[in-house]
């Protein structure tokens, strides 16, 4: 496969092999990351069941009543799920009896086998990977544009292309995932795609396809220009220091680890909301409410702190940690060696090029 051009920077990657990068990390961080989030789920499905009939379901923490979905993560992206009325045989739902987390991952292997730690992985990668793939692709992009281009903002080019290149791809499948939740909710196949999408312009207009996308915003940005700024510091301070690689294994992973706890931490506040939001904006299709019904983020950040103070808008703490950590660190890790890859490939290529003469 050509990937370069002629007069081509044999050092530098192009924006095919990005993407190839971060697609192979974004599969690979989903499988590692996707079995904690599952477990979660059966652990909150035990504490506070789901109803087996077709009279209510419950939320990401599974204590409210009256819930209709769940948020599930894939180590990419949250997605709302839609409980199944009816149907006791839904992999959220299967019983168990299990004293903690360990006890829990042993059960569900010995009694439902291995690949039911990855239930309801494969229809949310049909988001989660173009997202990601998206996001880093325009990161690396746009980072090497400010650095070239605006030498004055070279430091900050990573918080900058960051924050411009999440608001890119979650404006982007924003759409798409709201679809996708609408679809679920009515049982309608993706050869009804258009149907759906075309009956959501006609009701509610244009602009009703993006309806959530302010509190994911107000998450998402911040998160990623506090990560990628202290990634890229992180990544030279620690390389110069243990005079290591900055493309290296464990500086990638150790760096991406720390940075993606930072960033975690910081946003907490935003993630509760944001959470708490999309559950409810998920109820409101899934009920096919009016969007006017729909609370505006305030609100939301006034009612937790009305029900619980301050302090709920701090909730999940070590829960958002213990998920953030690793994935942060898998995905920069893989795509930072797929990138290594490539520029070892281009190197090789240039070099056989230059032998073979005019």
């Amino acid at each position: 496969m050509t990937f370069l051009g002629p007069g081509s920077d044999p050092n530098r990657i192009t924006p095919i092999q990005q993407m190839i990068a971060s697609c192979s990390g974004a599969i690979l961080t989903s499988l590692f990351v996707t079995p904690l989030d599952v477990v979660k789920i059966r652990l909150q499905a035990q504490k506070h069941p789901f109803p087996k009939e077709q009279d209510r379901c419950c939320s990401r923490h599974l204590s409210r009543p009256g819930r209709k979905c769940f948020v599930y993560c894939n180590g990419l992206m949250d997605h709302i799920c839609v409980c199944e009325n009816g149907n006791s045989k839904a992999w959220y739902k299967a019983p168990g009896h299990f004293t903690g987390t360990l006890d829990a991952f042993m059960k569900i292997i010995r009694r439902e086998g291995l690949r039911s730690l990855w239930s309801g992985l494969p229809p949310t990668l049909v988001m989660a990977v173009p997202a990601t793939v998206i996001y880093f692709t325009c990161y690396d992009q746009l980072c090497a544009a400010l650095r070239a281009n605006v030498g004055g903002l070279s430091e900050q080019a990573p918080l900058l292309a960051g924050a411009i290149a999440r608001l890119g791809s979650a404006t982007v499948i924003s759409p798409l995932e709201l679809i996708r939740t609408k679809m679920q909710a009515q049982k309608q196949s993706y050869g009804q795609l258009s149907e759906c999408v075309r009956s959501a312009v006609h009701n509610e207009g244009w602009l009703s396809l993006w309806r959530g996308l302010g509190p994911t915003l107000l998450r998402d940005v911040p998160f990623s220009a506090l990560y990628w700024y202290n990634y890229e510091w992180g990544k030279r301070w620690l390389s110069t220091r243990c005079n290591w690689g900055e493309s290296s294994f464990l500086v990638t992973f150790t760096v991406g680890a720390l940075s993606g706890s930072v960033a975690a931490v910081l946003t907490l506040p935003f993630d509760v909301v944001k959470t708490r939001r999309q559950v409810e904006l998920g109820e409101l299709q899934i009920m096919n409410l009016p969007a006017k019904v729909s609370p505006t983020t305030y609100h939301v950040m006034k009612r937790i702190v009305t029900e619980n103070g301050v302090k709920g808008l701090f909730a999940g703490f070590l829960p958002r940690l213990i998920k953030v950590a690793p994935a942060c660190a898998i995905m920069i890790s893989t795509y930072e060696y797929g990138k290594a890859f490539f520029r070892q490939h281009n190197r090789e290529r240039a070099a056989a090029l230059l032998r073979a003469g005019p």
